[in-house]
């Protein structure tokens, strides 16, 4: 089985790129499934659908083509079936303090659970290789990430804090039930929780499994889009998860270099070559702007064959990571990947978030996480294919 994450800026086009991955895979006989991680799904306007056949689904997969099924999770159907303790309680509270019972119910639909919920799905299919091809059209940067870390978070809070909650709501209640008006959690409410944990079972090696799970990042040739897109990368890279692509999305023709658009052009020109100069030696995806929409299977085809071209979408395009980040004692340290890489004086130079490394003609700009921003670069090495470079303390330390 193959999972494959489309993901990027808002806007950008993941789901026309996801659907026309998904059509161009199962006209080759692979038995695909796309499904929506977005809360505003829109994978049923891509494919030209009927909505109320979706709604009548309950978030099930549906069937739009031989080989290939979409799913678009509904949430409130996964809290019947998943979530109704821990529902029930959240609810609870948020009536207690003064909100409308209807209004403490919709509240109650916390951050997370529509993530958890398509997490069990994706377990479940692996478990019975009910489809040969996942595609996980994902929502913007933020909430993508949000969605691999769900099962390392949970874990932590598995093994950390939750023994030791129930114990000690355990002990509270009866004294609480005497003293207070707010409801202490039954132990219905952890049983929930520790179903829901144990249904995950083995769900982060599957997501953080190079030779299972990839990610394409989707952009647009500009400025804004493509510092996203980097960041997207350095996310992922933190994961330990393979980007095996990066798609350019809505490249203006060469039709259009003279009159109105010649600028716009021009800057997509710029930004191109940019990317391609960052992900480099990741495959780089062009992919032309479409003289209409894309819409339905027969456009979702076409554009299939623009993207991909003689590749075969289901296969994994890229091996290995550019770069990785990596923490000894309390060092941080940065590996880039640079083949056939000579002796050569490395400069180092830092804006902000963004390290700049330049080694003889070649150039690489990185965004670095947060808490290695904060730091300053103190040394590099050259260690076979690839430099190493050490930060120090905090600026001002």
């Amino acid at each position: 089985m193959r999972i494959v994450l489309f993901a990027g800026k808002g806007g950008v086009g993941k789901t026309s790129i996801a659907g026309a991955t998904g059509v161009a895979c199962a006209q080759k006989g692979l038995k695909t499934l796309v499904m929506s991680l977005d809360a505003a799904h829109s994978l049923v306007d891509s494919f030209d659908l009927d909505k109320s056949l979706m709604d009548r689904n309950r978030g099930k997969p549906i069937r739009v083509a031989k080989n290939l099924s979409i799913q678009e999770v509904d949430v409130q159907e996964e809290i019947k079936k998943n979530w109704g303790e821990v529902h029930k309680y959240i609810s609870s509270l948020l009536n207690i303090s003064g909100i409308d019972e209807v209004l403490a119910e919709e509240l109650a639909i916390l951050p997370g659970m529509e993530e958890v919920s398509s997490l069990l799905y994706i377990n479940r299919y692996v478990a019975q290789k009910r489809y040969d091809l996942i595609l996980l059209d994902c929502a913007p940067t933020g909430e993508s990430i949000r969605f691999i870390s769900i099962p390392t978070s949970l874990d932590w809070y598995m093994k950390k804090l939750f023994d030791v909650e129930r114990r000690i709501v355990k002990i509270a209640r009866p004294v609480a039930k005497r003293l207070y008006s707010v409801p202490l959690p039954e132990k219905e409410y952890f049983a929930t929780i520790q179903r829901l944990f144990d249904r995950l079972e083995g769900i982060d090696r599957i997501l953080s499994d190079p030779n299972i799970t990839t990610v394409r990042l989707i952009t647009n040739p500009e400025k804004i889009v493509l510092k996203e897109t980097q960041r997207a990368y350095m996310y992922f890279s933190l994961y330990r998860m393979c980007v095996d692509a990066i798609v350019i999305n809505r490249i203006f023709p060469e039709e259009v270099g003279d009159g109105y658009f010649a600028r716009w052009k021009e800057t997509q020109d710029k930004y191109i070559k940019k990317t391609e100069e960052l992900f480099n030696p990741i495959p780089i995806l062009k992919v032309p702007m479409l003289i209409d929409q894309v819409v339905g299977m027969g456009e979702l085809s076409k554009l299939a064959k623009e993207i991909y071209g003689k590749l075969s979408p289901e296969q994994i395009l890229y091996a290995g990571t550019p770069y990785t980040f990596r923490k000894v004692h309390q060092d941080y340290f940065l590996d880039i990947k640079i083949p056939f890489l000579t002796k050569q004086e490395v400069e180092l130079s830092k804006r902000n978030e963004e390290l700049t490394v330049r080694i003889g003609g070649f150039k690489r700009q990185v965004l670095l996480p947060r808490n290695i921003a904060a730091r300053d670069p103190t040394g590099a090495k050259i260690e076979q294919d690839k430099i190493v470079i050490k930060f120090g303390g905090d600026h001002g330390d």
